[in-house]
Parts: structure tokens; C-alpha cells; sequence
């Protein structure tokens, strides 16, 4: 790792470099972040959760009595800078297991590297098809977007009693996967979207496609969008043009990031979303540790990270070993294992939570709604 990462990770972390050498034996772990660029934001709240859980840990004597020593590695909120990431990670010495990449198109990325590797490596992007490479080293930590899709679609056709929806989605790898799986969705209710408009990430202009939908005559707004400030950019253009249509979508519309910068233009809008404090027990103790060590409410991007170094512990004591096909072969049996995000129930094909939470922003306060939860295949 070059001096720079390790200086920004030391400053995230509050000043103290995670030095790969403070204990006997540790194990170590890796986390490809988004310490810098568009994303950083979001970055920062994933280095919290995983930094939080490492501590909480570490404090309880470790991983059957070692200590865990964290290895985090920049990728500057990009694929080319993902990859290297990865690669300097698996190269430094023997990591038992990557955190990250979080964005679907970065895991795309990638994957070539994590199969090569054979470490386990706890994903956090939803596209369906990032499981359904035949790659055994990739762990979603998330439900995918075949679960989020049925739940948007359902609910925007059944409750929110939509009869010409619209879609907005990002033409990323998430952002286009979670589009093409609520046109399946929608299709399965008999209803065929009126309009249909893509953008790229970090546009600053939504006024083309919020005109399209206007002229559209959607009456129900769903959407995939993958960066949160892109949703609120979107978010203020969408109410200044006059569109104040009921709008159920993906869940970066419930982050931390997303409410601080579209204020009241979410407000009303619903999410389906992975993570939300009211949805279980865990959650509800995970936000409370989280509310104590950094005084903020937690979103899902600290959440879905720190789920996963309880995962990586929990692999590690059931197989004894901080072996990667041990592990491997103890993630996969793995059923009913509680965590913030829901039950882990693990597929072959390494997806282990089955369903999501439907919130509602009520005067800037995410709102628990539902939870919808689908049986493992």
C-alpha cells in the first residue's frame, strides 16, 4: 500500500495507521474502499462499519485469540483503481479474507482478479449476474436486485397504485441490471413502463429525462441510481420542474448522503432498501453502537461492511481455520446466521440475504415499513 492510502486511511480511522504487525499471529484482512474520488463520502461510512466491528472484536479477545489487523487499499471511486487495489491487497502477504469492493460495476471489474486470487472476497454490489459467473471466491453480503425489483414492482403497482410507471436508472452495471430485472418484474403484474431513461453517474443535468417523464404521463416514478449524489441533484430538479409523483426506488435514495443533499425533495419518497434500523433486532443494536462511536445515524454503507467482518468471523470459528477453502466451504453452509442486513442464508453461488426492507422518508427520517423476504431457491 503507498504512503498516501495509508495516510488517508489512518486519518479516516481518527490518526492511527492499521499497521499489519501490532500482534502475534493476526489475521490479517483486506478492504478495497472508496477512500477518495466521487464516492468518498460513502467510503468513509464503509471504513466506519468495518472499523467498528474489527474493534468490537478485538476488544473481545479476537478470532479464537488473535487479533485482527486491518489492510485497507484505495480505489479512488473507480474500476482501473479497483483492480489495483485488489491486487495490491492479495500481493501484500496472507489476507484471509477482502472486504469490497461495494458498487457492482467495481466487483464487475474485478472479478477476474478475485477468481485468480482465491481469497474470499464479501461484495456488496446487487446486480443478479455478479454471482452467476462461475466465480467460488465472491461473497454478496447484500440481497441482489431479482429480490428488490419484485419488491419495488409490487409495491408501486399494488400500494402505490401506479398504472403508467416510469423508470429512471443509471446505465452502470447496477444501475442497468436492477432496470432490466423491474421490467421483468413489472411485466410479470402486466404492466409495461411508459418511459424508460438512462443516464451516466455523476451527471450534474436531469432535466432531459425529467422532462421525458413529464411528457410521459407516468403517474408512478421507480428508479435504480446507483451514486446518492446523483439522487439529489435528481431529487431538486425532479420537484423544480413540477413532477411530485409518488416515487419508490433503489436503495441509495435512503442514504445518509442522498437525504443530506435533497433535503425536502425526497421527502414522501419510499426505498427499497437492504439495511434500516428498525428492521430487526440487529440492526437496531448495530445503530446503537454506531450512534455512540460516531454520534450519526448509520445507512447502509457502513452496515453491509460491517456484517461482513461477522461473517468473516463467524467462517473463520466454524471452520476452525483461516484457510480460504475451509472458509469457503463454511460460508456456504451457512443458514439462519443473524445480521444487520437480515438472515444469511448462503446459495452455491455465494448470495446469502433474501429479501429487503420497504421505507418511507417522512420529513427527512426513514421510516421502517415492511419486510419482505423471499425463500431460499
Amino acid at each position: 500500500m503507498n504512503l498516501i492510502t495509508r495516510a488517508v486511511a489512518a486519518l479516516a480511522m481518527g490518526g492511527a495507521l492499521v499497521s499489519p504487525g501490532h500482534a502475534a499471529d493476526p489475521i490479517r484482512l483486506g478492504l478495497v474502499d472508496e477512500l477518495t474520488g466521487p464516492q468518498a463520502e460513502a467510503g468513509q461510512l464503509t471504513l466506519k462499519g468495518v472499523k467498528l466491528a474489527i474493534d468490537e472484536i478485538n476488544a473481545a479477545g479476537g478470532i479464537m485469540g488473535r487479533k485482527i489487523d486491518l489492510i485497507v487499499e484505495d480505489n479512488a471511486s473507480t474500476n482501473p483503481g479497483t483492480v489495483l487495489a485488489y491486487s495490491k491487497l492479495v500481493g501484500e502477504g496472507k489476507i484471509a479474507a477482502v472486504v469490497g469492493p461495494l458498487r457492482s460495476t467495481q466487483v464487475q471489474a474485478a472479478s477476474p482478479t478475485i477468481a485468480a486470487a482465491k481469497v474470499p472476497a464479501f461484495i456488496g454490489g446487487s446486480d443478479p449476474s455478479l454471482t452467476r459467473v462461475n466465480n467460488p471466491w465472491i461473497f454478496r453480503i447484500r440481497p441482489n436486485d431479482l429480490f428488490s425489483s419484485k419488491v419495488m414492482a409490487e409495491y408501486a403497482v399494488k400500494v402505490l397504485k401506479g398504472k403508467k410507471i416510469a423508470i429512471i436508472h443509471s446505465t452502470d452495471t447496477c444501475g442497468a441490471g436492477g432496470k432490466n430485472a423491474l421490467v421483468e418484474a413489472l411485466k410479470a403484474l402486466g404492466v409495461e413502463p411508459v418511459t424508460i431513461q438512462g443516464y451516466t453517474n455523476n451527471s450534474q443535468d436531469f432535466t432531459a429525462i425529467v422532462l421525458a417523464i413529464k411528457k410521459s404521463g407516468a403517474d408512478v416514478l421507480t428508479s435504480y441510481m446507483t451514486n446518492a449524489p446523483d439522487v439529489g441533484i435528481c431529487a431538486k430538479q425532479l420537484r423544480q420542474l413540477g413532477l411530485n409523483m409518488p416515487w419508490i426506488g433503489s436503495a441509495s435514495l435512503a442514504t445518509d448522503t442522498a437525504l443530506k443533499l435533497a433535503g425536502e425533495a425526497l421527502w414522501g419518497t419510499y426505498t427499497v432498501s437492504d439495511f434500516v434500523i428498525d428492521a430487526n433486532e440487529e440492526s437496531k443494536a448495530y445503530a446503537k453502537k454506531f450512534r455512540a462511536a460516531h454520534g450519526a445515524e448509520p445507512d447502509l454503507f457502513s452496515a453491509w461492511a460491517y456484517g461482513a467482518v461477522y461473517l468473516i468471523k463467524h467462517a473463520i470459528e466454524t471452520a476452525k481455520s483461516t484457510d480460504a477453502e475451509a472458509m469457503r466451504k463454511a460460508l456456504l453452509a451457512t443458514r439462519g446466521f443473524k445480521g444487520v442486513e437480515g438472515t444469511y442464508d448462503f446459495e452455491p453461488n455465494g448470495d446469502a440475504v433474501h429479501g429487503y426492507n420497504v421505507v418511507k422518508n417522512e420529513k427527512g427520517k426513514i421510516v421502517f415499513i415492511q419486510r419482505i423476504d423471499f425463500p431460499l431457491q
